[in-house]
């Protein structure tokens, strides 16, 4: 679980950071998919074992995660500030009439967001496995020659 954390969490870090940027924010989906992508390379590259699929899954949820929370710790206290009125006017302008708003409003976008992060980071560590991992053949190195033999020799210790 350790050698999965930071990949995770340079992976969070770009999905995340990546998503809240104003006009680098409209394709919050690539980003977020990127973060698992680069995330299951970061993990194929330090694993001594072949990475299957279901790790790659694993990396990039947990990539999800991470860039989903670094996402809500930066952009509520944002739409709460700045973004909040503004929302408001874009809709009525629009003549939509929600049966949210305020808060409310904004706690719900970010969910969505949060959900798209974590889909779009786990099919990106998930995509990232069959590209990456090219040791589908490898097999385990063989184990030692006096590998499960008593200390006395072959036959133990001869009492």
């Amino acid at each position: 679980m350790i050698n999965k954390l930071k990949p995770a969490l340079v992976g969070g870090l770009i999905a995340g950071i990546l998503c809240v940027i104003p006009f680098v924010s409209t394709c919050c989906c690539i980003w977020a998919a990127l973060g698992g992508f680069l995330a299951s390379f970061m993990y194929i590259k330090s694993s001594p074992a072949p990475v299957t699929t279901g790790e790659g899954a694993i990396v990039g949820l947990m990539t999800g995660a991470i860039g989903s929370v670094i996402y809500l710790f930066i952009q509520i206290p944002l739409a709460l500030l700045f973004g909040l009125a503004s929302m408001e006017e874009a809709f009525q302008r629009s003549g939509v009439e929600l049966p949210v708003g305020g808060i409310a409003l904004v706690l719900l976008s970010a969910f969505l967001v949060v959900v798209l992060i974590l889909v779009f980071c786990t099919v990106g560590g998930l995509v990232g496995v069959p590209i990456f991992e090219k040791r589908k053949g490898a097999q385990p190195p063989p184990p030692p020659q006096d590998f499960g033999t008593a200390p006395g020799g072959p036959y133990g210790t001869g009492l």
